[in-house]
């Protein structure tokens, strides 16, 4: 039982949950947060699902995927927890890695152990940021209309994926891109499950990715599109990916934008995310300041490129811990539990073997949705910061690049401000981004 203050003027021990986690402090029981971490599992283990058949593409092998990514959830989660306690589940981040493997992998060419090197390197970079508090500047310094469009960039990106995925878009030599044959069974089935997905999410299901993946997967079964083959069985082996990234090969210069897409979308992912949760589990001060905030960012940076080793890119804080915090999660505890689950899910990999394409399709357009409507935000009539906004968000799916949406953004930004007499407004920091992207651009290309 928790310890009451009757029993510290008594002179009894508080037990160790409480001392660690300080859950009266933050006034919460055991109870409470073993909920508010199931809650936030049941809204975030979508991933297991996802990340194994959006990375599966690479040529990396599925099953081993579906290991590295509820070690690297469940492990990053606890250790958030432990370290930093702050209520908050991590798992590899979705922008990041569609970004991975269809980007820089199928896109720009490069293989995918030379582009799980370059998560290794952006995780080092983003860790050391975290640690020697540079991160405080960066992002005080970059405006937040860049903030806004590399958001809502990554949201298009992952609706095209979303609709090349499921045959809704298809490649069209006349007009590039065209409408594919919707009424076939895969563009149906995920058009669905966006449907329901949006339509369970308006009534407050916390579940509703989740729910949709499951109810698109049991058509599938009974039309035979799937096959059934278990649910529960031993965790296939990660040997296949695991420690096989090129961490030399990805040094190549043509990769510095990769890297730095890598370590600088994470730490606004991050940090954007950290800010909404916290503020949520009243983990600010009078000030304003996030109590632990450099552990989490430290915890988030450090499980990157532990991450990469593992076989899993870019990891991240999920906003989706905002459902554990409203159910009542105050502290790491609640993620203590998150990644407890994300173990015990090792051992359900026939379930994941039998989701379809298309059933993650859905996942994946309507976190566009949500990354997307960060554009409400923007002081639309200031042509000197809508500009940017515009040409870093439509050039991540135009270009199928987060890195050179990120570089065009950030060229964009002091140029458009030079030339409309603005120029005071450009930090010292966006200029040395802007010039490095654009010698990138100057010397070794795309």
């Amino acid at each position: 039982m928790l310890s009451t203050d009757a029993d510290l003027a008594n002179g009894t021990k508080p037990d160790l949950l409480e001392r660690f986690f300080k859950l009266k402090q933050h006034g919460t029981t055991v109870k409470t947060e073993a909920i508010a971490g199931c809650t936030t599992f049941i809204t975030m283990c979508y991933v297991v699902f996802v990340v194994p058949e959006m990375l599966s593409a690479t040529g990396m092998d599925r099953g081993a995927l579906f290991v590295a990514t509820c070690l690297v959830a469940g492990l990053s989660s606890i250790v958030m927890g432990l370290y930093a306690n702050w209520p908050v589940g991590l798992a590899p981040g979705m922008g990041l890695n569609a970004f991975f493997a269809y980007a820089v992998v199928l896109g720009m060419g490069y293989s995918w152990e030379q582009a799980m090197g370059a998560v290794f390197w952006g995780g080092i970079g983003f860790m050391l940021l975290s640690i020697f508090k540079v991160r405080e500047w960066i992002i005080n310094s970059i405006p937040k209309g860049l903030r806004i469009g590399i958001t809502a960039g990554i949201g298009l990106f992952l609706a095209l994926i979303g609709l090349k995925n499921s045959g809704i878009v298809v490649a069209d030599p006349g007009t590039i891109v065209g409408l594919g044959n919707i009424t076939s069974f895969a563009p149906v089935m995920a058009s669905l499950s966006l449907f329901l997905i949006l339509a369970l999410s308006y009534r407050n299901m916390k579940s509703a990715v989740l729910v949709s993946i499951a109810v698109i997967t049991a058509i599938a079964l009974g039309f035979g599109d799937v096959q059934y083959t278990g649910i529960v069985a031993a965790p296939p082996s990660i040997m296949p990916i695991f420690g096989k990234l090129d961490i030399m090969g990805a040094l190549n210069p043509d990769m510095i934008g990769v890297i730095v897409a890598f370590m600088f979308v994470n730490l606004f992912d991050t940090t954007g995310t950290l800010i909404a949760v916290g503020d949520k589990a009243g983990l600010a001060d009078e000030n304003g300041k996030m109590e632990n905030m450099s552990k989490a960012m430290v915890t988030d940076g450090t499980s990157s490129w532990i991450g990469a080793i593992m076989g899993a890119p870019t990891v991240t804080t999920y906003v989706e811990s905002a459902s554990g915090v409203a159910v009542g999660g105050r502290t790491g505890l609640t993620a203590v539990f998150v990644g407890l689950l994300f173990l015990l899910s090792l051992f359900l990999s026939p379930l994941a073997g039998m989701v379809p394409g298309y059933a993650t399709a859905g996942a994946l357009m309507y976190v566009a949705v949500l990354m997307t409507s960060s554009l409400g935000s923007m002081e639309w009539s200031d042509l000197t910061e809508a500009g940017p906004v515009v040409i870093t968000t439509i050039m991540m799916p135009l270009s199928f690049s987060i890195a050179n949406g990120i570089a065009l953004g950030f060229i964009a930004y002091p140029v458009i401000k030079l030339l409309a007499g603005r120029v005071k407004e450009v930090s010292v920091s966006v200029w040395a981004l802007a010039i490095m992207f654009a010698l990138k651009f100057v010397i070794f290309g795309i």
